[in-house]
């Protein structure tokens, strides 16, 4: 796909509340499946420098699991202290049975 578009996973990769580690245009992410929908966030708290992948994922929320912050899948936004600053969350698209991210754009 052009425009920047990188294909990182195929679309029946991940179950439901599966999440995994890939690295697209320069940036260390996860692509997270919320109950059927995907969603890609940077893999780092921004709490922390702790991997979000050592979480869960509940409600379109991942867990942090280090200090229990939650963040929202969709906007990055924290939802719980001890975090206070947003994460990172990537347009995505699914085409041609994989899923693409947009990574150089925040949503």
């Amino acid at each position: 796909m052009a425009d920047g578009w990188i294909a990182i996973a195929a679309e029946d990769e991940l179950s439901p509340c599966q999440m995994k580690r890939v690295e697209a245009g320069g940036r260390r992410m996860l692509v997270c499946n919320a109950d059927g929908r995907h969603y890609v966030v940077d893999e780092m708290c921004s709490h922390e420098d702790y991997s979000l992948f050592l979480g869960c994922i509940q409600e379109g929320r991942i867990k942090c699991s280090l200090h229990g912050s939650y963040f929202d899948l969709k906007t990055g936004k924290p939802e719980t202290e001890p975090a206070d600053e947003p994460i990172c969350s990537y347009p995505v698209r699914i085409k041609d049975g994989q899923i693409w991210v947009l990574p150089g754009k925040q949503e």
